[in-house]
């Protein structure tokens, strides 16, 4: 979709992402339940916490931000945020189509609702704050799209785990398991910032991103409680996701995050732990691969968990070695199994074919996913939407 009018107000964009609900496909009745609106919670600190502007007060309006330079680096943050939401969406929204339980449905619905509650989230701080550059950025975000889900796109998704093809629902329970894990760390990490805004939309966003990593995690379970799914194949879509997800933190020294950091736009994951053990002198260059190994270390605890529940006689599921398949970082581009071991490009190639799902996989998933007692069954909550009452309790809901 090409929006040709400029953004002049909140109501033309609210009007086009609408525009864009229609035009990528979603349709979702459920929708008249839910609130899609920003939440802003006042339940931040009011002083800067980390960085070189610690313990000063934080910016309400871009204008009270020192220089361009650090304007600049906020707004590239919001949208690049921003982007991954409505992504999401796009990867998912064919789930629908095919649903094996009630609970799968609700599952799916709440977290494409409340991922575009999150892209309308980080719009609305674009267009309220960053004036003519956020409007128009805040337009971008509508017109890009999920690459894999949207083969004539000339425009995709900024970063590549939010281009990739959401086939089935183990795509989409190991997806929401350790993909919006990453969101789980991005938000936390701007949880903190000195630009008041973005710190007051990232709990509400927080709150509700719980539910989508505790979706996949129960999903995964839900999987092998049923039994039907080989763990041989549930492997094969650890290594798919795992792997883009851990370059989703980006290059392993950036200059990027070490200036985000000395501004107070963007902390490390464990800032409050780390600074209680009194760590605050660290290679600031080296912060996407601090982030990147804390969550390497979740996914090692979260599939050692899954594994206490295969089968006796069944292969143990394991996280693949952090050079496998990636594209960013100093491993990018190299050609090492997810054991980590070395291979020559026709190995490589060959050793993809046989650790990512391929059609032959997806042949003998379909076969599978004709009984739907592939995955255990869950009731759906009583009141499905009663939780939106609690992310929103002691917030602000104006812009």
């Amino acid at each position: 979709m090409q929006i040709r009018k400029s953004i002049a107000t909140w109501d033309d964009w609210t009007d086009y992402f609408k525009e864009w609900q229609k035009d990528i496909g979603v349709s979702i009745p459920e929708a008249e339940n839910f609130i899609m609106t920003p939440i802003y919670t006042e339940k931040v600190s009011n002083e800067i916490e980390f960085g070189d502007f610690k313990g000063q007060h934080k910016w309400e309006r871009v204008g009270q931000i020192p220089n361009q330079q650090m304007r600049d680096a906020l707004l590239q943050l919001v949208f690049v945020q921003g982007d991954t939401e409505f992504a999401s969406t796009e990867q998912q929204r064919r789930l629908l189509n095919n649903v094996p339980h009630d609970y799968d449905r609700y599952a799916a619905v709440r977290i494409m609702l409340e991922e575009m509650r999150h892209g309308v989230q980080m719009a609305n701080v674009l267009v309220q704050h960053f004036g003519s550059s956020g409007k128009l950025e805040a337009k971008k975000l509508l017109e890009r799209r999920a690459s894999e889900a949207f083969p004539e796109t000339k425009n995709p998704r900024l970063l590549g785990a939010f281009n990739v093809a959401v086939n089935n629902w183990i795509d989409f329970y190991t997806y929401t398991c350790f993909v919006d894990r990453d969101g789980k760390f991005q938000l936390t990490m701007l949880a903190p910032c000195a630009f008041a805004p973005l710190a007051r939309s990232a709990g509400p966003m927080l709150k509700e991103e719980a539910f989508h990593l505790g979706s996949g995690n129960d999903g995964l379970v839900r999987i092998i409680k049923g039994g039907k799914v080989p763990v041989r194949i549930l492997q094969k879509y650890l290594n798919k996701w795992i792997s883009v997800a851990m370059d989703l933190f980006g290059k392993d020294e950036s200059g990027t995050a070490e200036w985000a950091y000395v501004w107070s736009l963007k902390s490390r994951f464990d800032e409050d732990k780390q600074r209680a053990a009194g760590n605050t002198a660290f290679d600031r260059k080296e912060l996407n691969h601090h982030n990147r190994m804390i969550y390497f270390g979740e996914c090692l605890d979260i599939v050692n968990r899954l594994n206490s529940l295969v089968a006796a006689g069944q292969p143990k599921l394991t996280v693949p070695d952090e050079k496998f398949h990636r594209g960013i970082g100093r491993f990018a581009g190299q050609p090492y199994s997810v054991t980590g071991q070395l291979l020559s490009a026709d190995e490589y190639k060959k050793h993809l074919f046989e650790v990512l799902p391929n059609e032959k996989d997806e042949a003998e998933l379909a076969s599978i996913f004709a009984d739907p007692s592939w995955i255990e069954d869950k009731k759906i909550p009583a009141d499905p939407w009663a939780y939106q009452k609690a992310v929103r309790a002691g917030t602000n809901d104006k812009a």
